[in-house]
């Protein structure tokens, strides 16, 4: 009996339950039973890429999956570019849509393209703290790839010959991937997870693995925080602000013109907030459109991988190249994905949200008590929906109940779970975030979740 009465009895209050003494007694076997139990679980060797054996699937129970084919389109032009830059570093800030064309009719090579990139990543990046590994030499060999095929007509679409970089939790075969933590700053895969295959399928360039929130959590990574290429105060001579959320570093280079694209990940804002600090466009994708195989977990059930890039179409075009099922990952669906750039915005319907655009408690719209921030915030939201309007959308009102929200705990127990062990070894206490709402503490919180109220919430979430 090496739980006593009293342990068991103090674990109940923090449950909410109470049961009488004759009760308590008769439990206290079973319970020292299971924890014999535990320990021989701890002790079984579980490969780290092994999801648990529940699927969460997004979606009402009785949703079908949509049919018919796919509809995707572009407002690439097809004819070619009069000329090339003067210089090539004006190419830095292009979106896709516009470097795509110079590249298919060889008006640039990828290789001059993916110098440029490299250059200005070199130059940039030690301040900003946006890169963990610079991969020049697999670049360059991927953009001379690049540029051989075009020439000989074989063009793979608009990301064939871009550079572009991925956060540093994607696995890449013979390359560095930290997850930006300490215990994990000499991993090296040994091979390419499934969204950085399709890329590398459509001819893109990977030329950099950046930056992340140590295992997925804000800006802070063990060199230190990931700045917004916005905040630059020339009499100190630095970026002051962070970039916000785990996937800052894609964020962060994306924003200065450090790559042509990137490649994040969320959880619970980590591509909205850093896109929406760095003002990049991030896309937040349906969990299940594109494979996490390959990709660290922090929650099974949570995780998203998402494109930010410096426009919409962009956006779409590294969506279109990556989802769908790929025999891996099985919480991917197989539904066609739908991008119509010229259709007419009369012709849509488009909800918004009402309660989403007016003020809240405590100041609104993310101001935090900042009655003035919350009132500037009010001003650039009210002018999105008049531009709409202008534009032609129908705008239709929309509302619907959140039922219950507090459900942060799953994405805590199912993180605390995947770095279980260095927890248990001590290894979690060499990341640079030991404050009270970082990893460290909420990974040892979460020991005491108990599992009935976790499979509750599950079950919550499926009706809401």
């Amino acid at each position: 009996m090496r739980i006593t009465k009293d342990q068991l009895k103090g674990a109940l209050v923090l449950f909410g339950l109470d049961f009488t003494d004759p009760e308590v007694d008769m439990m206290l076997p079973n319970v020292n039973r299971a924890l014999f139990n535990y320990e021989a679980l701890r002790k079984v060797d579980i490969p780290y890429d092994t999801e648990p054996a529940v699927i969460f699937q997004p979606g009402l129970p009785d949703r079908k999956p949509i049919r018919g084919p796919q509809r995707f389109s572009t407002t690439i032009p097809v004819k070619r570019p009069v000329r090339a830059p003067k210089d090539l570093e004006e190419v830095a800030y292009w979106q896709v849509t516009r470097i795509a064309p110079l590249l298919r009719h060889r008006v640039i090579t990828s290789t001059a393209l993916t110098k440029m990139y490299i250059e200005r990543m070199k130059k940039y990046s030690p301040k900003l703290l946006c890169l963990i590994t610079l991969t020049e030499d697999h670049a360059l060999e991927r953009a001379a790839l690049a540029d051989k095929e075009i020439r000989a007509g074989h063009y793979r679409g608009p990301l064939h010959g871009v550079p572009y970089g991925v956060k540093d939790l994607f696995d890449t075969k013979g390359i560095l991937t930290t997850w930006g933590a300490e215990p994990f700053m000499k991993r090296i895969p040994d091979a390419d997870c499934t969204a950085v295959e399709r890329l590398n399928k459509a001819g893109a360039v990977l030329m950099a693995k950046l930056s992340m929130g140590a295992l997925a959590q804000g800006d802070l990574w063990f060199n230190g925080q990931t700045k917004n290429p916005w905040t630059w105060d020339a009499s100190k001579g630095d970026y002051t602000g962070g970039s916000s959320g785990s996937s800052a570093g894609s964020a962060s280079s994306t924003s200065a013109g450090l790559v042509g694209f990137s490649l994040g990940t969320e959880t619970l804002g980590s591509i909205v907030s850093p896109s929406g600090v760095c003002g990049t466009a991030g896309l937040r994708p349906t969990y299940g459109r594109i494979s996490r195989h390959g990709a660290m977990a922090l929650s099974w059930t949570m995780d998203k991988i998402g494109p930010i890039c410096r426009g919409v179409e962009d956006l779409a075009i590294v969506l279109n190249t990556a989802h769908g099922p790929d025999g891996k990952d099985r919480s991917v669906g197989a539904d066609p994905f739908h991008f119509e750039p010229r259709r007419p915005l009369h012709t849509m319907k488009i909800g918004v949200y009402q309660k989403g655009f007016e003020p809240q408690q405590g100041g609104g719209f993310g101001g935090r008590g900042n009655p003035q921030l919350a009132e500037e915030r009010r001003k650039v939201y009210a002018q999105a929906l008049k531009d709409l309007e202008r534009a032609g959308a129908r705008m239709t009102p929309v509302d619907y109940d959140e039922g219950f929200t507090g459900m942060r705990f799953l994405l805590e127990a199912e993180g605390a779970e995947a770095f279980d062990d260095i927890t248990r070894n001590g290894e979690v206490r060499t990341l640079k975030g030991q404050r009270a709402n970082d990893w460290p503490n909420t990974f040892r919180s979460s020991r005491i979740i108990p599992a009935v109220e976790y499979l509750r919430a599950q079950r919550a979430r499926a009706t809401h």
